[in-house]
């Protein structure tokens, strides 16, 4: 039996030991942890801003997708010292600020990473939100286009109040809705907030939104899912891989596509090996909420 691949790297003046290169991570598509983790090598520079001051949770998958999976929020058993990290209610979060410590941790297998709507402050301590997001979670046979639809009436609700929606297919099923706050309102706030705009929805589009979590309300439904603004929770990093059968990514989306896609048009996830000429074509979506 041939030996697993591995290899010496320096990344950011950090040695590490990368293991197992050849094992299927993506068995449907052959696609590789090495493969995965040229993936996040170039991608970093758009992932890790969004990444940059906010404790990372991750999704690992020790024996590829289709196996046992697990979340992690604990620094990993063994981490390096040189990872950076913050502590507070009773765990301790690794900080992904550049390619090494990014590196470090898709190299665990870790597929994807989620993060909370706010950033570490000065104190090591959560700060207010810098950002709200509505998470559109359709219930079959609803899909995408349908989200697409009250993604169109979410944005007009959010211009006016003054803000910028940025849409993200989140590389699962539904999608996400992003947009940049001043940091003047508590988590408890945007989630009020967040909550009140679902109810207006579903108010306005009572056939196709849902804001209650009930879930044997949701078949046919898009449930908007406020919750993603508790303090406690956290969403998928746009520009992160997903942990299905296929390597689809959580994909900062143009408003044309939205538009088209309501309008019936082919609207799907996104491949990992399609993102990064998306972003030679569209530029950086998400580097307004950088």
């Amino acid at each position: 039996m041939a030996e697993p691949q591995t290899q010496q790297v320096t990344v950011d003046g950090r040695r590490l030991r990368l293991s197992s290169l050849d094992k299927l991570l993506y068995p449907s598509t052959e696609t590789t942890k090495g493969e995965v983790l040229s993936y996040y090598a170039q991608i970093s520079p758009y992932l890790l801003p969004l990444l940059a001051g906010r404790p990372v949770t991750r999704v690992r998958f020790p024996h590829g997708v289709g196996d046992l999976s697990f979340f992690e929020k604990n620094l990993p058993s063994g981490a390096p010292s040189w990872l950076p990290h913050t502590a507070f209610d009773d765990m301790t979060y690794p900080l992904v600020s550049d390619l090494a410590a990014l590196t470090y941790l898709v190299n665990l297998n870790s597929l994807e990473f989620h993060i909370p709507q706010w950033r570490i402050d000065a104190d090591g301590r959560p700060a207010n939100p810098d950002r709200i997001v509505l998470d559109l979670d359709p219930g079959k046979p609803a899909g995408l286009q349908e989200c697409a639809v009250v993604a169109l009436h979410l944005r007009d609700r959010l211009e006016s109040l003054g803000l910028d929606l940025h849409p993200v297919t989140s590389g699962s099923k539904g999608m996400q809705l992003y947009a940049s706050l001043g940091g003047d309102l508590t988590s408890n706030e945007v989630r009020d907030l967040a909550q009140q705009l679902a109810q207006e929805m579903t108010k306005k589009l009572p056939e196709l939104v849902l804001w209650k979590m009930t879930k044997s309300l949701r078949p046919g439904k898009i449930f908007l899912d406020w919750s993603q603004n508790v303090a406690a929770k956290t969403t998928i990093a746009p520009y992160s891989l997903r942990g299905r059968e296929l390597p689809q990514v959580a994909t900062p989306r143009t408003w044309a596509e939205v538009d088209a896609g309501a309008a019936g048009e082919v609207f799907e996830q996104v491949l990992v090996e399609d993102v990064l000429d998306r972003i030679e074509e569209h530029g950086d979506l998400m580097a307004p909420l950088h």
